[in-house]
């Protein structure tokens, strides 16, 4: 497994509160926090009040209070988690706007997550998410959060603990996938508008975009020859049921002429594996088993490459 790009330190210092108040005055930083109007001056206050090189105990008194650091041991954001008996509500703020896009804010994420089930062993972690915070939807959504409810403008995100587990073994077993360049980029464009126009914005969504995050990304030209991309035919098995589909984009999908939308559970299954391959996978009814049998037909190998 590859180390963290980022570490958490739970020491906050006098240098750590002044960086809080620059971020936080930051309305582009702010946009999609609440109860942040006075946070800045009250940090000011405290500072005034206290002359103590070391402000830990203060910035835990509602729960444990971390700043992000980069490998480069400069801070960039902060991280606080709201500690209840049975689940912790998690709050990641990257303040230094120039890391972001750099997926500071999952890595920052998973981090937590060790700590929230391993230090404080809670049950559940939880996150409340603005529906127009693009960049945070995906990184909870990549850290393997699914949506538990939502309100007319925020989503409520969470994990488990027995799906954290689930995840951390299910990495170990991972078979590979592959996927395009130009499928990748076609894909995350539809994602990203689907989240802008929330529009089914679901778990499947969600599962998709992990499923893109994880797979190794090739030219066209270099894709292997049985490996599933999209509008290719396979033939496959479902619980031992056979069946040939073909993978399109949702608004190809057609049910008599066997085309599989992308979104459907078994469409973003099939996704970048390889002829041979069985996958476990959820669907409405359980958990399905996939044997990808045969494939028919693969835009790359036949030279379509724009298809």
């Amino acid at each position: 497994m590859k180390n963290p790009s980022i570490f958490l330190c739970s020491e906050i210092t006098r240098d750590n509160a002044f960086a809080l108040m620059n971020w936080l005055k930051d309305s582009e930083v702010t946009r999609f926090l609440s109860d942040t109007d006075t946070v800045s001056d009250d940090i000011r206050s405290v500072l005034d009040r206290v002359s103590l090189p070391i402000l830990t105990h203060i910035f835990n008194q509602n729960g444990r209070f971390f700043m992000i650091y980069t490998r480069q041991k400069k801070p960039v954001g902060f991280v606080r988690l709201l500690l209840d008996r049975h689940e912790t509500e998690i709050v990641i703020v990257i303040g230094d706007r120039k890391h972001w896009g750099k997926r500071i804010g999952t890595s920052a994420i998973r981090e937590s997550l060790k700590i929230a089930f391993f230090d404080y062993r809670t049950q559940k972690v939880v996150a409340k998410i603005d529906k127009k915070n693009i960049r945070s939807v995906r990184a909870f959504a990549g850290a393997g959060f699914k949506i538990e409810r939502e309100t007319d403008h925020y989503y409520v995100f969470s994990i488990t603990m027995r799906k954290y587990l689930d995840i951390m073994k299910g990495a170990k077993d991972m078979e590979q996938l592959y996927i395009s360049e130009i499928d990748k980029a076609r894909l995350k464009k539809l994602i990203e508008n689907m989240i802008k126009e929330n529009t089914e914005l679901n778990n499947r969504v969600l599962e998709l975009n992990n499923e893109l995050n994880r797979a190794n990304v090739v030219a066209a030209e270099k894709m292997p020859g049985n490996v599933v991309t999209m509008n290719s035919k396979v033939s496959l098995s479902l619980n031992g049921e056979e069946m040939t589909v073909t993978l399109v984009y949702p608004d190809e999908a057609d049910i008599i002429e066997n085309k599989l939308s992308i979104l459907s559970p078994v469409g973003t299954a099939i996704l970048g594996y390889k002829v041979g391959n069985i996958i476990k996978w959820e669907v409405p009814e359980g958990v399905a088993e996939i044997h990808i049998k045969e494939l028919l037909y693969q835009p790359e190998a036949a030279g379509d490459y724009h298809l």
